[in-house]
């Protein structure tokens, strides 16, 4: 599967926001947007002062922010897309919710990484468990009730060891449950859109891939 490989400050810069994808570093004086708020290139600052963006790019903008986002990537993104236009409900809603139901992010929502990119990371290297089998797939989706925790022979990692000393101070999102104690997280509900703190417009994204 391809990853995107490039500096992830220059999407931030491109979106006009900031996507938090470094972590700590998007809340310092360091961020590329507090530095350099216009687009990347040659004409990035002429870009700034460009025409009024169509329907289309608005739609275009706000798909390609909600997969920066999440870091996923295109053809994967659309089948998420699929699914959710198949279930019952709103599709935008159910889009989010399975984006959110995604291991590496929860990993990233009980407080075990700083950005959703090292979550994946963590995730990929086999150190956490989902309902007591190891799971190393950053897609795999979680279930109310399932537990995620890190592996016994990982939390005597240096790192585990500190980044339980930070979590202590974390805020959980109410839809899951951090123990602390053993170093694991489990599903209380699926996120509905009030849980999920992103600044995106997901009616956007539907009717970017309903044309």
């Amino acid at each position: 599967m391809a990853n995107y490989t490039d500096a992830v400050c220059r999407l931030c810069r491109r979106e006009g926001q900031k996507l938090f994808l470094k972590g700590d570093r998007c809340l310092s004086p360091k961020c590329a947007i507090e530095k350099r708020n216009f687009p990347p290139g040659d004409h990035g600052k002429k870009a700034t002062f460009r025409r009024k963006v169509s329907e289309y790019g608005l739609q275009l903008r706000e798909k390609q922010k909600a997969r920066r986002i999440y870091g996923v990537m295109e053809r994967q993104f659309r089948r998420y897309f699929e699914n959710a236009d198949r279930q019952k409900g709103m599709t935008g809603t159910t889009l989010l919710t399975m984006l959110e139901s995604r291991l590496d992010n929860v990993v990233y929502r009980l407080g075990f990484a700083d950005s959703r990119s090292q979550a994946r990371q963590l995730v990929r290297h086999g150190h956490f468990d989902v309902n007591g089998r190891k799971t190393n797939v950053p897609s795999f989706l979680v279930s109310v009730g399932d537990v995620v925790q890190v592996r016994a022979t990982s939390q005597n990692k240096l790192y585990f060891k500190d980044r339980s000393q930070i979590m202590q101070s974390n805020r959980t999102p109410s839809w899951l449950s951090l123990n602390l104690m053993n170093m694991s997280g489990s599903v209380q509900n699926q996120p509905g859109r009030e849980d999920i703190e992103i600044p995106l417009n997901e009616q956007l994204i539907v009717e970017y891939y309903s044309r």
